[in-house]
């Protein structure tokens, strides 16, 4: 059973640790938190062992009735890697600050910068390229969704070029001082954005180009995909690939679910906590192919897609399995994705 730590309990945070302590074969140690918050007080009535990332703010745990185990340091010392789930650029800082010094395995989210880390990571892709290394980063939720579809397709048929525009959401549900109120924001707009250079550091030599929107909703992200392919397939035969292809979702928008808001609604109704959906949603009725060119919509939920890849990284980095099938066959049952 490894030995798995949490720094940085939050809104990846928390969802990487309930999966992790799913699985039989790796345990949560323990969590770290800044500050005696909600999610604090949450960690430690869930049964972590929570620990303070900066030293010196015990007092203020104490003065919160939220039961402190030790420092962040105290923890690192326990485990056999820990997933880095602190905001963007503060993962790297910890790689070369902390991890290196004291010789930890790491795990970092899509924020972090690819050159920063060394090496990206994605179930589908290039699960084998990352066994036993010491530090790998989880790509971005965009990211991920493109490589869960996109695999696939370039497996059956190859892919000569990929075209995609990202819809983004401009905040998560919780972020009330984010994101635009009456607007849509080219992010950048400059072109390409930096998720077709994100989803190349895991699909390599993939043709594609990326650019984005900010939009004013805080539910998911949506992607319009154009891919161009080698070899001619039907839409059936794309429909029977994706409908194989774990986590990834064909729904249909004449059963009521034709926007994001009915996606997060079927979540709710296969009663998942938080209302996560880890799989990514394909509109049915999107797929088409027109002069050899595969045009879809799918949508991205942006909180909680990247967790049964950090799982998948664990087992990779720490040489629990080899196979990326059995480890994400693995990760799906016991997290019941479909």
């Amino acid at each position: 059973m490894k030995s798995v730590g949490i720094n940085g309990y939050g809104t990846i945070g928390k969802r990487v640790a309930d999966a992790v302590s799913a699985q039989d074969d790796m345990k949560i140690v323990g969590v770290t938190k800044r500050s005696p918050d909600f999610e604090a007080r949450m960690a430690v009535e869930k049964g972590y062992d929570l620990y303070i990332s900066v030293p010196g703010r015990e007092s203020s745990f104490e003065e919160a009735g939220i039961k402190v185990t030790g420092t962040a340091d105290e923890l690192f010392e326990k485990l056999d890697v820990v997933v880095d789930c602190t905001p963007e650029g503060i993962g790297a800082k910890n790689k070369e600050s902390i991890y290196e010094k004291i010789g930890l395995k790491g795990i970092f989210q899509g924020g972090e910068k690819h050159d920063n880390i060394g090496l990206s990571f994605n179930s589908f892709s290039n699960y084998k390229d990352v066994i036993g290394k010491d530090y790998a980063r989880v790509v971005s939720c965009n990211t991920t969704g493109l490589c869960r579809t996109l695999k696939p397709i370039d497996d059956l048929c190859g892919i000569k070029k990929v075209r995609a525009v990202m819809v983004r959401r401009g905040a998560d549900p919780r972020q009330v001082k984010k994101g635009p109120i009456n607007a849509v924001v080219p992010n950048p707009p400059t072109v390409p954005s930096h998720h077709g250079p994100d989803v190349q550091t895991v699909m390599y030599g993939l043709n594609i180009t990326t650019i984005a929107l900010l939009v004013p909703t805080t539910l998911m992200h949506q992607h319009n995909l154009m891919v161009e392919l080698e070899s001619n397939v039907s839409v059936d035969d794309i429909k029977d690939m994706l409908n194989a292809t774990p986590r990834v979702l064909l729904l249909k928008a004449s059963e009521g679910l034709g926007s994001t808001a009915e996606f997060m609604e079927y979540a709710k109704e296969l009663g998942r906590s938080r209302n996560d959906l880890f799989e990514i949603g394909v509109w049915d009725e999107s797929l088409n192919i027109v002069d050899g060119e595969l045009y879809y919509m799918q949508a991205i939920h942006q909180e909680s897609d990247v967790v049964p890849e950090n799982v998948d990284a664990i087992r990779a980095m720490l040489e629990i399995e080899d196979d990326p099938q059995k480890s994400i066959e693995k990760t799906n049952k016991a997290m019941g994705i479909f």
